[in-house]
């Protein structure tokens, strides 16, 4: 007599997403029955889900407790099978468990108290009662974490077929590297056909990218120095050589140029808001002025208003405004020479200040 034995096998794709709940109370408050508030979408077995979460319940006749529903995110070509299961984060008993198929042969399997809904949307409307979890301990400081475990079933096959790969539904995109590219063109000197002389040192550039990131460059390249048929080093004046390399450097990679000491830092920050209004690079302009606006102080608050004040930077003006209307701030300032030349080469800038000063003081 002869006998046989075979193994039917599920393939299958196993996923986990927490969702915390921040302000319980609050949702409890603000929603009604049959009103829910949506996850971030979250992908298992190639397929892009999110949970609802109804905090008093769906539909009217769960009314007392929290409703989750786990939905398909996407639209599906052929049967999607999932097992879900619903639990608190730190929850080590059963969970409630449901399978459903949706497709085009749909078939619910219900556990417990799990139901079947739409195509599309794995319901569990009675997952907790609210005063039940009110007066457990997974509500802490208003907030509770709700794990949700899927497994999706790719297929049945008979034990020893080979598994069939499942379609991918996304492929990994890696972020952006033209940043990194255009700054190694830079390195080589590929390509250059321009030349810039600041400070006694030549650096080589391409005169498309410049054009491209300053309307001032634009014009000078592609304008005067074309018109006139110049050939020979373009000089830049009143700026550093460290300065200048640091600017080009941001024009090709869209990125902060340096990596130094803090002080290093402030004060190249300074110089290359001098050079981003000068080429009118907004950009860089608004970087800079963040990077001065976090070193505002009693020492750095006269210069950087200075600073503001010349080039146009009525954000950074008002940051300094707002720290020097403190009294004591304001006195430390003044102790320091900054002050004083600020007082000498922008008298009004001055009177401002100071009414302004008052205005607040008097509103307190």
């Amino acid at each position: 007599m002869s006998s046989s034995a075979s193994e039917i096998v599920a393939d299958t794709t196993h996923g986990r997403h927490h969702l915390k709940i921040d302000g319980y109370s609050i949702t409890k408050a603000t929603l009604p029955t049959g009103e829910f508030l949506k996850s971030q979408p979250f992908s298992v077995g190639g397929r892009r889900w999110a949970i609802q979460y109804y905090p008093n319940g769906d539909p009217s006749s769960h009314k007392g407790h929290i409703s989750l529903h786990l939905v398909l995110d996407d639209d599906v070509a052929g049967e999607v099978r999932a097992q879900v299961q619903f639990r608190f984060k730190a929850e080590k008993n059963q969970a409630l468990s449901f399978l459903k198929s949706w497709g085009r042969k749909p078939a619910p399997l219900k556990l417990g108290r799990v139901e079947a809904g739409e195509a599309g949307v794995w319901e569990c409307p009675n997952f907790v009662r609210r005063k039940t979890l009110e007066e457990s301990d997974h509500l802490k400081d208003d907030s509770f974490t709700i794990r949700c475990d899927i497994i999706v079933v790719n297929e049945f096959r008979a034990d020893g077929d080979p598994p069939r790969a499942a379609a991918p539904r996304s492929i990994p995109v890696p972020p952006s590297d033209l940043g990194q590219q255009l700054g190694d063109l830079l390195a080589a000197d590929k390509g250059a056909d321009v030349v810039f002389e600041v400070g006694g040192e030549t650096f080589a550039a391409h005169r498309w990218l410049l054009a491209a990131r300053s309307p001032v460059l634009s014009a000078e390249l592609f304008g005067s120095m074309r018109e006139s048929g110049g050939a020979g080093a373009v000089r830049v004046a009143d700026m550093e050589a460290q300065v200048f390399k640091a600017l080009l450097r941001f024009m090709y990679t869209d990125s902060w140029p340096l990596e130094t000491a803090e002080e290093e830092e402030f004060a190249m920050a300074q110089h290359l808001l001098v050079a981003a209004d000068k080429y009118r690079m907004e950009r860089l302009k608004l970087i800079c002025e963040d990077k001065l606006c976090k070193n505002i102080a009693a020492g750095t608050a006269a210069s950087i208003l200075a600073l503001a004040e010349v080039h146009h930077c009525h954000e950074l003006k008002g940051a300094c405004f707002h720290f020097l209307s403190s009294p004591k701030n304001l006195t430390a300032a003044m102790a320091g020479d900054d002050f004083e030349n600020l007082r000498s080469s922008f008298p009004s800038l001055v009177k401002e200040l100071i009414a302004t000063c008052s205005i607040d003081a008097s509103a307190q």
